[in-house]
């Protein structure tokens, strides 16, 4: 993660997301904190990612989650190049999934 982010609120708020039981407790807390627009535009690029990691062209993603070719790009260039983030949260969820 880049060192811009880190920092010790930023700790605080993860480690506070970290504490969330359930799906209802996610609800609760990211509509205290985040606009909706804001918790859609993640859910947004989640969809994203997952798309192309489908192989699904641009304008198919596009045109299934209305997100711009401009977003396309930026979640494509984080699964290129980011930390990881997206597959080691597809990991986790096969692992739940399997059971």
């Amino acid at each position: 993660m880049s060192n811009k982010v880190r920092n010790e609120a930023v700790d605080r708020l993860f480690d506070a997301i970290l504490t969330l039981k359930n799906r209802e407790e996610c609800y609760a807390f990211f509509t205290d904190v985040c606009t909706m627009n804001e918790i859609s535009s993640l859910a947004q690029r989640f969809e994203v990612a997952g798309m192309l990691r489908d192989k699904k062209t641009y304008l198919d993603i596009s045109e299934k989650t209305g997100a711009s070719t401009a977003t396309i790009s930026r979640v494509n260039r984080s699964l290129n190049y980011g930390s990881d983030g997206y597959q080691i949260v597809w990991d986790h969820l096969k692992e739940k999934e399997q059971g």
